[in-house]
């Protein structure tokens, strides 16, 4: 989820936040907004800024995972260059998961 919860986004932001929804992580098979990989969408003018980061350094498809995002971030409207800002800090752990995909992985609290 984003990192800054008192962030308000733009409606573009908004629609790139729901677009990122469409990209599944290949070997979880959860989308990367409810995985909580996505740190932060910036829509300045026509191009976007993605901060996300991975479940873990050295990741074999971050090389897919770009493609789909720069996909699927460039065909929202107004859009039309994707900038993507791989961060390993904070660290990723299983508590930035919604709820859905705790659910959907079958981990239980």
């Amino acid at each position: 989820m984003i990192l800054d919860e008192d962030k308000q986004l733009t409606p573009a932001e908004s629609q790139v936040m729901k677009a990122l929804e469409m990209v599944i992580d290949p070997e979880l098979g959860i989308d990367l907004v409810n995985l909580g990989l996505i740190y932060d969408v910036t829509v300045t003018g026509d191009t976007c800024r993605v901060d996300m980061t991975l479940t873990t350094m050295g990741c074999p498809l971050t090389h897919v995972l770009d493609e789909a995002i720069k996909q699927v971030v460039t065909a929202v409207e107004g859009v039309e260059h994707c900038e993507i800002n791989l961060v390993w800090e904070p660290a990723w752990d299983m508590a930035k998961m919604t709820r859905y995909a705790k659910v959907a992985l079958g981990i239980h609290e």
